[in-house]
């Protein structure tokens, strides 16, 4: 097979066969509510992407400004990349004890055993 033309592939079905398309929902529902630091029950989670490990925190109910002030904040004390997604702040690196102590001066609550 050449470089340049694609392999073609037909199941054999089509969706108006009665089959139904899957709409998978997002991974977490946005809260409609804003909460102060302190009514915050926050977790951690850790993935690997392309490798490399991700750390995320939240989820955080907070308006996108000022959630984004404390994500600024945080990734200049931790001299770290990030993002806020989905109410997730997502850090470049495994920093899960150093992140606890900075979002716990910040008044943030952890959830136990987080």
């Amino acid at each position: 097979m050449s470089r340049g033309k694609k392999l073609d592939l037909f199941i054999g079905t089509e969706i108006k066969d009665g089959w139904a398309e899957v709409q998978s929902p997002r991974k977490t529902a946005v809260a409609g509510e804003i909460l102060e630091p302190n009514k915050h029950f926050l977790v951690f989670k850790k993935e690997k992407r392309r490798g490399k490990t991700v750390t995320l925190v939240g989820e955080f109910c907070l308006k996108e400004d000022i959630s984004q002030e404390i994500l600024k904040s945080l990734k200049k004390k931790l001299g770290c990349g990030g993002t806020l997604k989905d109410g997730w702040m997502e850090f470049q690196g495994e920093l899960k004890d150093k992140l606890r102590i900075l979002l716990v001066e910040n008044g943030f609550r952890f959830k136990h055993g987080h």
